[in-house]
C-alpha cells in the first residue's frame, strides 16, 4: 500500500469533537462503515459530546490504534481475542464490575469453532464509565451518551477490538429478544473459561439470533455442539 496507512485529523467544535479518518488504504476503507465510522464530504469521522471524559487520551490512542484496529476488521491480521478477553477479566473482576459476554465471543468461550472478531460487553449503566477507566490505555472511543437501545457505549483496543454497551433497556429486545438485551440478561449462563467464570447468554438464544440473521454455518456449529457437548 502506497502513501499512508491512515491519516487522522481531530476536529473540535463547540458541542462536539470528531475524530476524522481523512484518508486511508484502499485495502482498509471496507471496515469504516461496519466500524460506525460516518462518511462525509470525503472523509470518516466519530462524534462525541465536547468534554467527554478521557476524549484527549482516546484521540492520542486512536491515532495509535487506528490501523492494527481496520486491519484486523478486513481481515489482514488475526484478532487476538483470547489474550483480550484474558485481560478484561484481569481488570474488570477485582473491581467488581458487573458485565457479561455477547456475540461470537460468547459463543467460542464454549468452545465452539467459531473466530470472534471483537469482545462484544454488556455492562451495567452504572459502571459503563469506571470500564472506560479501567481499559483507559487501550480507549479508542470514550465513553459517552448512546442515542440507541443503551444509555452508554465506548471502544477499547486490547489487542483485539473490546466494545461494550451499558444501561441497555428494553428497546434492545424489539422487535425480538436478542442476545444482548434484557431477554438475555434474564437468562445468563456460566462458562468457565481459562479457570474463570464467564457469564454469557442462553446458547438457545444465540442460536435463534444467528438463524434470524442469515448465519447458517453459525447455526450449524451451534448444533454439532449441541450434539457433541
Amino acid at each position: 500500500m502506497s502513501g499512508p496507512v491512515v491519516r487522522c485529523e481531530r476536529y473540535d467544535g463547540g458541542t462536539v469533537s470528531e475524530f476524522r479518518v481523512v484518508e486511508a488504504a484502499d485495502a482498509l476503507l471496507p471496515a469504516l462503515g461496519p466500524a460506525g465510522f460516518t462518511e462525509r464530504d470525503g472523509y470518516w469521522f466519530k462524534s462525541f459530546p465536547a468534554g467527554t471524559p478521557h476524549l484527549d487520551r482516546a484521540w492520542e490512542n486512536f491515532q495509535r490504534l487506528i490501523v492494527p484496529q481496520l486491519r484486523q476488521a478486513v481481515g489482514a491480521d488475526p484478532v487476538p481475542w483470547r489474550e483480550a478477553l484474558a485481560e478484561v477479566c484481569l481488570r474488570l473482576a477485582p473491581a467488581g464490575v458487573d458485565w457479561w459476554l455477547t456475540g461470537s465471543a460468547a459463543l467460542a468461550v464454549r468452545g465452539i469453532a467459531v473466530t470472534p472478531g471483537d469482545l462484544d460487553l454488556v455492562v451495567s449503566g452504572p459502571h459503563a464509565h469506571r470500564v472506560g477507566d479501567l481499559l483507559l490505555d487501550g480507549l479508542v472511543e470514550p465513553v459517552a451518551p448512546a442515542d440507541w437501545f443503551c444509555d452508554w457505549w465506548g471502544r477499547a483496543v486490547l489487542g483485539a477490538r473490546v466494545e461494550w454497551v451499558g444501561g441497555v433497556g428494553p428497546a434492545a429486545d424489539l422487535p425480538e429478544p436478542t442476545d444482548f438485551g434484557l431477554v438475555a440478561a434474564a437468562g445468563l449462563e456460566t462458562v468457565r473459561w481459562r479457570d474463570r467464570d464467564i457469564r454469557v447468554p442462553p446458547l438457545s438464544l444465540q442460536r435463534a439470533v444467528s438463524a434470524r440473521r442469515g448465519l447458517h454455518e453459525r447455526v450449524r456449529l451451534i448444533d454439532d455442539f449441541g450434539r457433541t457437548g
